[in-house]
Formats: structure tokens, C-alpha cells, sequence
């Protein structure tokens, strides 16, 4: 493997390693204000118990999303230093934005949130999270903003072999960027939704403080139904996005060879990977994936075979993953839905098989996130910066294979190790039920 393909690997699997903890840390947050908030105002103490135990999962969780992520910006200069040169000017400015503003403001309260306990009062000590869980979110928003510019370039110039940038108001108000935000946020608030409801299904079954797990159920469970079709609905607008700006990858996802208008989508087919042959396809639906592409019944969808081979993105794992990722989808809104109706009649001792499922569905989510930045990512390909530089002009010139293997052998042994640990811990103190 050369240093383009070494690099690429590299970064890959710090970036997966690292959103495993990120999208946890983003609805968690939210959930713990919840529950506090309800003891700030009510004075039930079964609430402060519930956001002692959830916030202390979610500082676990935080802490091994920092110490994860410090490495991907080292990646960006040290494997990818002509990327960094070409587009330093506009990228710097979104990072730093998060680091300097998001970060800071959400490790302030952090701090305020576990050492403020017999300092503040009830709503101010709520409060702190609360502000936690805004800034968790916004830090996504510029890190996603910056990734946005990545997918659709604006407000830039080319001067002297650079990207410079002239608007930074374009950058901001990148609908690309928001699209993924919403899209990523959301998907967050799944995962998070998913563990609250697990975790609890797992003491339900146990019948371990039932009171309270109860209601942490009903909390993940609503939590999760809503964020679950919220990301239904973002995809469609991501889906029609990708069409309209990046018709090469919106015809990986559907494995489309040939330009057509009022395209049909097959609902169980078999891509090929060229344009010789034919797909295997079967209950084709008319004019559907117009729709979804354009919301135009009539539409033209752009195929693969109008596009240069050299521009064409991976088609079979980026078909295979946005399947995958969207009928993951499906399912969570099923498992959601049912998750409420069993909740809210009270269901829990006639249905165990459900707490079982449910508590064994915990890794889905990650997966569907992981999947769809399979999408995002690999769809783009074979650009760095969506239309202006390739990845392979982006790799540093002065790095050597063997300094990518050794440097990612050491990734992966440190990160197999975080990862046992973390595993470790939110298993232990999850274990351990709430605070008697």
C-alpha cells in the first residue's frame, strides 16, 4: 500500500473510532438536563437520581470523545499537509471557532456541572447542563460546517495555488453543512435514545429499581421516536441535496448507469460496478426515485456512465451502506414506536422478549451512523475538496509508507485499549443501577 492509501486507511479508522463516542455525547446531554430539570422543579428525587446516573455515563463518554478526537486534527497536518496548505485559509476558521467558543464553553460547564452540586442551586446546577448539551451540539455544527465546505466550495477564491476565503457569511449559511448537521445531530439523539432505552431495559429485566428505569424507558424511548423521524425527514432533503450537487455520489447510492427523467427506483436490485451489463433488478417503482431525488415526478436523474470513470466514487459499499443505513432507519422508528406504546401502558413485565431486543439493539444505531459517513465520505471521492482538489493530491508529499504503518499500528493498538476501557466503564457504572 503507498502513503496515499496508508493515509487514507489511517484516518478512517480514527475518525470511526472517534464517532463512536460523539454521537452518544450529543443526546445524552440533553437527556441529563431533562431529568434534572424535572427534579429542579418538582423536588422528586427519583429525577436528581436519574441525572446522577445518566450524566455519569455521559462524562465518561465525553472524556474518551476528546481524548479521541485531539488526534484527527494532528492527522490534517502532519498526513495531509498539502490539504492543509490548499485550504488552511478557510478550514482553520470553522475549527477554531469550535475549539475556542464550543469547547471551551462546554469543558467550562463540565466542570461547573460536577463540582457544583452543593454550590449552586437547583436550577442553576441544571442550568450547567443545559449549556453543556447546547455547546456539545454546536461544537458538531462547526466541525460540520467545515466538513460542508469539503462537499460544496463557497465563498472562496484560487489565488496563488490556494482557496481563499472571501465570504465567510457563505460559509456559515452552507446549506450542505446544515443538512449534515441536522442529519448527523439527530441520528445522535438516536443513539442516545437507544442507550437510555437499553440500558434501562437491561435493570427492567432484573426488575432493579423499576420506578425509576421506567421512566428513563418513556424518556429514551419519546426522545428517540422523535429523532428518529426527524432524521427521516432531513435524509429526504440530504438525499435531493446530493442530487442537485453531487449527482456522481447520488448515483453510486442508487447504482444508476443511465441518464433518465422520470427515473424509476428498484426496490431490490443487485449493482453492477461498470457501465457494461445490466443490474439486477426487481418491483421497480415509477418515477419514485425522480422524486426522491428532485421531488419531481419527471425529473432527470444523472447515471454513472455520464460521468469520467476518474470521477466516478466507489459504487458497491456506498449502495451497500446507504441500503443499509436507511433500513436501519426503518427499524428504529419500528423499535421507537413500540418502545412508547409499551411504556405508556406498561407493558414491561408482559413483554420481556422486548426489553431483550431492545437491549441488544444498543449497537445498531452506531452502525447506521457509521454507515451513513461511509456515504457522506466515500461517496465524494475521488475529492478532498468536492470539485477543486483530489485526495490524492492532498496527501503529504514528505511522508513514507513506513512512517503511516507505524504511526497506525500505534493508533490502533492505543484506540483498542481506549475502547476496552470505555466499554469497561459504562458497563460497570450502568450495571450499578442508580443511587440508593
Amino acid at each position: 500500500m503507498d502513503t496515499l492509501a496508508l493515509s487514507r486507511l489511517q484516518f478512517a479508522v480514527t475518525a470511526m473510532f472517534h464517532f463512536l463516542f460523539v454521537p452518544l455525547t450529543l443526546g445524552l446531554g440533553w437527556l441529563t438536563a431533562w431529568f434534572e430539570t424535572r427534579y429542579a422543579f418538582t423536588g422528586d428525587e427519583g429525577y436528581l437520581k436519574m441525572a446522577r446516573f445518566w450524566g455519569k455515563l455521559f462524562l465518561i463518554n465525553f472524556a474518551l470523545g476528546v481524548v479521541t478526537g485531539i488526534t484527527l486534527e494532528f492527522q490534517i497536518g502532519m498526513n495531509w499537509a498539502e490539504y492543509s496548505r490548499y485550504v488552511g485559509d478557510i478550514f482553520g476558521a470553522p475549527l477554531a471557532i469550535e475549539a475556542t467558543v464550543a469547547f471551551f464553553m462546554e469543558s467550562v460547564f463540565i466542570g461547573v456541572w460536577i463540582f457544583g452540586w452543593d454550590r449552586l442551586s437547583k436550577k442553576a446546577h441544571a442550568g450547567a447542563m443545559w449549556i453543556v448539551a447546547f455547546a456539545t451540539n454546536m461544537s458538531a455544527l462547526w466541525i460540520l460546517l467545515a466538513n460542508g465546505w469539503m462537499q460544496r466550495p463557497v465563498g472562496y477564491v484560487l489565488r496563488n495555488g490556494r482557496a481563499e476565503m472571501v465570504d465567510f457569511w457563505a460559509l456559515v449559511t452552507n446549506p450542505y453543512g446544515w443538512l449534515e448537521f441536522f442529519h448527523t445531530v439527530f441520528a445522535g439523539w438516536v443513539i442516545a435514545g437507544f442507550f437510555v432505552m437499553g440500558v434501562s431495559a437491561w435493570h427492567l429485566l432484573r426488575r432493579n429499581q423499576e420506578d425509576l428505569f421506567k421512566k428513563s424507558f418513556g424518556a429514551g424511548a419519546v426522545f428517540a421516536l422523535a429523532s428518529s423521524l426527524l432524521v427521516a425527514g432531513v435524509g429526504d432533503l440530504s438525499g435531493v441535496n446530493t442530487a442537485r450537487n453531487q449527482p456522481a455520489k447520488f448515483a453510486a447510492m442508487e447504482s444508476v448507469w443511465e441518464t433518465r427523467t422520470a427515473a424509476p427506483m428498484a426496490l431490490l436490485t443487485v449493482p453492477r460496478l461498470s457501465g457494461e451489463g445490466n443490474a439486477v433488478e426487481a418491483i421497480k417503482i415509477p418515477y419514485l426515485l425522480s422524486l426522491l431525488a428532485f421531488h419531481d415526478p419527471h425529473a432527470e436523474v444523472k447515471g454513472l456512465n455520464d460521468v469520467a470513470p476518474q470521477d466516478r466514487p466507489p459504487v458497491l459499499p456506498v449502495f451497500l451502506s446507504f441500503r443499509a443505513m436507511v433500513g436501519l432507519g426503518m427499524l428504529f422508528i419500528l423499535l421507537s414506536g413500540l418502545g412508547v406504546i409499551v411504556w405508556r401502558k406498561d407493558l414491561f413485565a408482559r413483554y420481556p422478549l422486548f426489553l431483550k431486543i431492545m437491549f441488544f439493539a444498543i449497537p445498531l444505531p452506531y452502525v447506521a451512523i457509521q454507515l451513513g459517513w461511509l456515504v457522506t465520505e466515500l461517496g465524494r471521492q475521488p475529492w478532498a475538496v468536492y470539485g477543486l482538489m483530489r485526495t490524492a493530491d492532498a496527501v503529504s508529499k514528505t511522508v513514507t509508507p513506513g512512517q503511516v504503518w507505524l504511526s497506525l499500528g500505534g493508533f490502533v493498538l492505543f484506540y483498542t485499549a481506549l475502547g476496552a476501557v470505555d466499554v469497561w466503564l459504562l458497563a460497570k457504572y450502568a450495571r450499578k443501577g442508580m443511587e440508593a
